[in-house]
């Protein structure tokens, strides 16, 4: 085998700038998609069920890509390939995801397709992201490996903090507030600008990057030339390769199950758990069903006949009450030109849409227009809702998906489940759930810092990768960083001060600056052979797998904790968790035993 020649500097640098691009998709991902689900209707205690789907889909095609990318050559080379479908994808995506809530859907449906847009979006980022890793594993010899992945290790961290300060620059310029259940246009127009920029990274990649062919491929790798021209012949069994895996892959990858663990908690968390603690957002109550004697029956839509009681957690109106005299009526126009429509959500404390006054649309001397024509309020108006016009012998329908006849009125309910007929006897209360008010400003603003503090924790990894690479003892450097940003997870809870909490999330950095360059220089100092690309892709799965079973408890955990003062989830809680997550794995580092080129693979 031959020794591959050192790489100038501008070299290593073209084989990983496409990250650049790759990882703003990455960090407006991680940043933002809880806040778009918030934004859209997600309950707090689901949201870690959705980020289910990213490291599903990473455990799938990670290695399904560099296994293929191994047995691969064609005139766009063995792994460039795999980046322009996989950021093409990812840049059509991106112009959908954010826009989940604003295509006319009702609230199901609208996170319905915004997961299905989050899973091609993760498939596609992974796809493109993989390449750039096995380029350094294909271009570059061990002396130089160190400042390949500190240039990724750089390149990466610095199209994360584009990412995420990406929605509250722009709120220099944009509205960073939107009509209920829709994404405001800071953090759209932030997707489309990851996308226009991670289409220029992928242009320039193609541009610089000229891959080995084949033959100089086998001579630097040590392999047989007819397996690097036709790998086609090849069947690569991966349980065959995973049971000659050097024995560092399964070491690092305990400590990599906790640190994965801790940070998809951060990303599903910390938008919500910010804007409680340091923001005080406020909490509204929505309903979430009825209870009928004692059993409770909870679905998306509450419908009595064809009138609709409860839409997606809110109580609809059935018409006012002007200074005691109920109407039935279809508008009401009040102070301010505000229309309040037939079947709108009812204007009561604590419900969907908040009124200070306790549900008080208009008081005493006020004049509102009732269908058309003006009324002259003696004492109060109020909105009364649909629930309590229930009569006996009235028949209640549970619906998941109700569908609007081109906006008539007139329901099409899928999914249904009958009430027992209403008596005069039966005893009926609503049940409710407490969370943030994501159509807030207050929760708004602090989905714009949470990214700033997301770009804080980028740019101290970048500092601290400096550092790091200082150390004798990579164990050393390793449980370090682990323990420095348990400490950073875990002040969070102590913490009331949007400014203070760059503290944290700078000590979180050190901990992210650890996991990106330890595992992988790790792992590729203990590999030799002709299946880089399928030991990387394998070892994805011990990221991918953390962040499933994270995922998969997120909610129960969540559950375990009490509520906050304002009734809403305390998910601040979580983020302490990740911190005791960090510190277990910190302790497993000294388990790691660092070997050179024994996989004979």
């Amino acid at each position: 085998m031959t020794d591959k020649p050192n790489l100038s500097f501008w070299k290593l640098w073209n084989l990983s700038f496409g990250f650049f691009g790759v990882q703003i998709a990455y960090a407006l991902q991680s940043s933002q998609v809880s806040r778009i689900f918030s934004t859209i209707g997600a309950d707090p205690h689901d949201l870690s069920y959705f980020w289910i789907l990213p490291p599903l889909m990473g455990l799938i095609v990670q290695p399904l890509v560099g296994s293929a990318s191994d047995r691969t050559w064609n005139r766009l080379g063995r792994r460039l390939p795999y980046l322009v479908v996989g950021a093409l994808v990812a840049i059509v995506v991106m112009c959908f995801l954010p826009n989940s809530g604003s295509l006319g859907l009702g609230v199901s449906q609208a996170i319905i397709f915004g997961l299905v847009m989050l899973m091609f979006l993760d498939t596609s980022i992974n796809m493109a992201m993989q390449p750039f890793k096995m380029l350094v594993g294909d271009f570059v010899n061990e002396r130089q490996k160190g400042l390949a992945y500190s240039i990724q290790s750089f390149l990466c961290n610095a199209g994360s903090v584009v990412g995420y300060i990406a929605p509250i620059v722009l709120a220099m310029f944009l509205s960073n507030t939107a009509p209920s259940g829709e994404v405001p246009p800071t953090v759209t127009w932030s997707f489309y600008l990851g996308a226009a920029i991670l289409l220029l990274c992928v242009l320039y990649t193609f541009a610089k990057v000229k891959e080995m062919p084949p033959h100089e491929y086998a001579v630097y790798h040590g392999i047989k030339e007819d397996a690097a021209e036709d790998g086609k012949k090849e069947k690569v069994n991966m349980i065959a390769l995973l049971v000659k895996a050097p024995k560092v892959f399964w070491t690092v990858g305990i400590v990599q199950f906790f640190c994965w663990s801790a940070f998809l908690y951060m990303w599903t968390y910390s938008t919500d758990a910010i804007a409680s603690h340091a923001f005080d957002a406020p909490s509204i109550e929505e309903v979430t069903g009825v209870t009928v004697n004692g059993k409770a029956y909870n679905d998306k839509y509450l419908f009595n006949g064809s009138t609709m009681l409860i839409a997606e957690g809110r109580r609809s109106m059935a018409g006012i009450e002007v200074d005691g005299e109920f109407l039935a009526v279809k508008t009401v126009v009040v102070a301010g030109d505000t229309l309040i429509n037939e079947g709108s959500p009812v204007y009561t404390n604590g419900l969907a849409k908040v009124s200070p006054d306790g549900g008080t649309i208009a008081g005493a001397g006020s004049v509102i227009k009732v269908d058309g024509k003006e009324i002259n309020v003696g004492s109060s108006a109020v909105t009364v809702s649909a629930l309590s016009q229930i009569k006996p012998g009235d028949k209640l329908i549970l619906a998941h998906i109700a569908k609007d006849l081109n906006g008539t009125g007139e329901y099409v309910l899928e999914q249904t489940t009958d009430l027992p007929e209403i008596s005069a006897d039966d005893d009926i209360a609503l049940n409710y759930k407490t969370v943030l008010n994501a159509a807030s400003k207050e929760y708004q603003d602090a989905g714009d810092w949470n990214g700033v503090l997301l770009a804080i924790q980028a740019i101290a990894a970048v500092i601290w990768a400096v550092v790091l690479s200082q150390f004798r003892s990579r164990k050393w450097g390793y449980s370090l960083s682990l323990l420095i940003g348990a400490v950073g997870f875990a002040s969070v809870y102590f913490i009331h001060s949007p400014a203070l909490l760059s503290v944290s999330y700078a000590l979180m950095g050190c901990a992210w600056a650890a996991i990106l360059a330890m595992p992988f220089t790790i792992l590729t100092n203990a590999l030799s052979g002709n299946h880089i690309g399928t030991y990387l892709g394998l070892f994805n799965c011990t990221i991918c797998i953390p962040q499933i079973i994270a995922a998969l408890c997120g909610g129960l955990l969540l559950s375990c904790f009490p509520v906050g003062e304002n009734g809403a989830p305390q998910t601040v809680f979580m983020l302490v968790v990740s911190g005791v997550l960090l510190a277990i794995g910190a302790l497993f580092v000294w388990n790691i035993r660092e070997t050179f080129g024994s996989s004979k693979a």
